[in-house]
């Protein structure tokens, strides 16, 4: 492989483990929490998420 293939392979790679990690968070965080809690536990989920992008809003 070129040097061209693997320079857009690698960030999509990234991509895809990144938010493949994120969709297991936020599945093994809601089945351990009650319905009432879930709103704030998603919210502190997508602000981790968002920390580790490096985009905070």
């Amino acid at each position: 492989m070129n040097i061209a293939a693997w320079a857009t392979l690698v960030p999509v790679a990234i991509a895809l483990v990144a938010a493949a990690a994120a969709v297991l968070i936020v599945i093994v965080v809601v089945k351990g929490t009650a319905s009432r809690d879930r709103a704030t536990v998603l919210k502190a989920v997508a602000e981790v998420i968002r920390a580790v992008r490096g985009s905070r809003r």
